[in-house]
């Protein structure tokens, strides 16, 4: 097994981490190389991290007795001998049995039925669309319509379906950058996520808002569409990237950032106050300006997120 085992150096928020993994890219435990503390996953896998860390990195073994960990991170005391590794806790005396240690959840089987990567943008919304009455709708949605004897959407809600098509397109360009994108991703309450994009700049959550020829403006906690009533397009979108955040962390063995993103489709202007610092607000053409971004994500943590965020199960239970 030792032979088969893989070691990946992580550095991320203050962290500077090797992971132990298996061939399949699970990891059995880790090292913190600025503590100095080492954890292991279960006591099975105790003599294979250790041995795989004496080679990758023996400082760790030979320096002074490393703090002990459990995971998630809870600090124990220090040993007083050798250094040893955490697996799982001792139990408990207790009529109830103890509860196993925090660690990712088992992934939901992926199958060309659940897998979110054949969605388009605006899934949902063609899915969710209430009937509309034929002089509602264009010619070409009732021709299409008609083709694929589906009923023709409201006009307002094809209005939206055409910007969440046309935020898809831009993201679509990122993807020869190294970027992947999920878009129209369901939720159980019947919302969804507009767009999911994952690379080597981290994870954004993507909310389109179509505002043909209109002035947009947005504060710190709302976004004002020509001088009319505010929306709360912005409080939404950092409820998003929490809910986001803390599904993809219930899934990866690793602390996962994610940023939300405004797009405003087609509008005629877009003022953002200065201190919307957290929320990223764009039309639809400055997506372009994530192209670039990196260093937040290896490519083996991109391809475990977009790994997990693709199974429509994991959005189950949010």
């Amino acid at each position: 097994m030792l032979e088969e085992l893989t070691v990946t150096a992580w550095q991320y928020f203050g962290h500077d981490r090797l992971y132990v993994n298996l061939p399949d890219g699970t990891p059995i435990g880790w090292a913190d190389r600025r503590t100095g503390g080492i954890t292991v996953v279960h006591a099975r896998y105790r003599d294979d991290v250790t041995d795989v860390l004496a080679r990758r990195a023996p400082e760790l073994l030979t320096a002074a007795p490393p703090e002990i960990r459990v995971h998630p991170g809870t600090p124990l005391a220090a040993p007083a001998a050798e250094p040893r590794l955490t697996a799982e806790p001792a139990p408990v005396a207790s009529p109830v049995p103890p509860t196993p240690p925090t660690w990712p959840a088992r992934l939901p089987e992926l199958t060309p039925e659940t897998d979110l990567a054949s969605r388009r943008p605006g899934a949902t919304l063609r899915a969710t669309a209430p009937v509309a009455g034929t002089r509602d709708s264009g010619l070409l949605e009732r021709l299409s319509s008609k083709v694929q004897r589906r009923q023709p959407m409201d006009p307002v809600r094809r209005k939206e379906l055409l910007g969440e098509r046309r935020t898809g397109a831009e993201l679509a360009r990122l993807t020869r950058h190294g970027w992947r994108v999920l878009h129209s991703i369901p939720l159980p309450d019947g919302g969804d996520i507009d767009h999911l994009l994952i690379g080597p700049g981290g994870v954004f959550t993507i909310r389109t808002e179509y505002h043909p020829q209109q002035s947009v403006r947005a504060a710190d906690d709302t976004v004002t569409v020509d001088d009319g009533a505010s929306c709360p397009y912005i409080t939404e979108c950092r409820t998003e990237a929490t809910l986001v955040r803390q599904t993809l962390e219930r899934h990866a063995d690793f602390p996962v950032l994610v940023q939300p993103v405004l797009v405003c489709v087609d509008a005629a202007s877009l003022d953002v106050a200065p201190t919307l610092t957290d929320v990223r607000v764009y039309g639809e053409r400055q997506l372009s300006a994530l192209a670039p971004l990196s260093g937040e994500l290896t490519a083996h943590q991109a391809d475990r997120l977009y790994d997990i965020a693709r199974r429509q199960g994991v959005w189950g239970d949010v």
